[in-house]
């Protein structure tokens, strides 16, 4: 399992309560793009449209730009695969107030690319603060045990 793309900023932007491993629907140029290590999952974000889900704002410049079509957008929207089952639980807690679907990886499975979609609430200015505190404390901590 390698992983190919990360939302660095996901853990620190948002508290996940849960995340769900889902396929994601690509063409070919796209998937060499992501094993090159090109994408950024910065800003994306999911949502559901019609009984399907998608994920929005993810960028995947192209591989070889010469290669690929003409009216190629990186930034359009992907199709996330998923049972109805899945779907329909996702739709339930994307109504409710405050919750978001934010991808937090890319990553392969044999010979698949998944997405490491999570399930989180977006953090207040103060839990970001407490979060650098108790990161800051835990660096000085392990400073003093080494030496």
């Amino acid at each position: 399992m390698t992983t190919y793309v990360q939302n660095r900023k996901a853990h620190f932007n948002f508290s996940i309560e849960d995340t769900i491993e889902t396929g994601i629907e690509l063409y070919g140029f796209e998937v060499k793009a992501i094993k090159a290590g090109k994408g950024n999952l910065a800003g994306a974000f999911g949502i559901v449209r019609g009984g399907e889900i998608y994920i929005v704002n993810m960028n995947i410049p192209p591989y070889q730009t010469e290669n690929t079509p003409k009216d190629y957008d990186p930034d359009r929207p992907r199709k996330l695969l998923l049972n109805k089952k899945e779907i329909a639980e996702l739709a339930d807690l994307d109504k409710r107030g405050g919750l978001t679907l934010i991808p937090t990886s890319l990553y392969s499975k044999g010979r698949r690319i998944k997405v490491a979609l999570a399930v989180a609430k977006g953090k207040k200015l103060f839990d970001k603060r407490e979060s650098i505190k108790k990161r800051d404390t835990d660096r000085d901590i392990r400073r003093t045990l080494k030496e």
